[in-house]
């Protein structure tokens, strides 16, 4: 593993998560944290995949670490928890693979070969996929510690009957 470059990715995955802070109007005092989350986040799905975890498995493990410590920094910051699990997430979204798949979309419709139109198809629905599921996975991670973690659960809401 080189450290350098893992101090890079956490760099960039922050200064991401500062700028997405900054676009949706997030408190000056919460910057700072959700900078940390991201590159926690972000280099906890980096790690996995460098030990061969798969990349969606990976993004739903750096969203969940991202959602339990949120939960904490709400705590401290006396902020929502989305305030900073939102943020800090977003540049884990998988432009690249979206991008691909668009590509993909767009060269099979112009004028291809049949030979090379299902290596084409192909890539692209495994494009699609795989961003698809990443997203999935990214939302289900940030979900899920907050439903786990909610005060009030649905037993003890009272519904008053009419």
């Amino acid at each position: 593993m080189n450290a350098l470059f893992y101090l890079e990715m956490g760099f960039w995955l922050a200064t991401a998560a500062i700028g997405f802070g900054v676009l949706f109007n997030v408190p000056k005092r919460t910057l700072g944290m959700i900078a940390l989350l991201a590159a926690i986040g972000g280099l906890s799905k980096l790690i996995l995949m460098h030990y061969n975890v798969h990349i969606v498995l990976s993004s739903f493990v750096g969203a969940t670490i991202i959602g339990f410590l949120s939960i904490q920094a709400a705590h401290g910051k006396h902020a929502p928890p989305l305030v900073f699990s939102i943020p800090a997430v977003i540049p884990m979204i998988p432009g690249a693979f979206a991008y691909k798949s668009m590509l993909g979309f767009i060269k099979l419709t112009g004028d291809i070969h049949a030979s090379t139109y299902d290596i084409a198809l192909d890539e692209t629905i495994n494009n699609g996929i795989k961003a698809a599921f990443i997203v999935l996975s990214l939302t289900a991670g940030v979900s899920l510690p907050m439903l786990i973690s909610r005060k009030n659960s649905a037993k003890h809401i009272k519904y008053t009957k009419k």
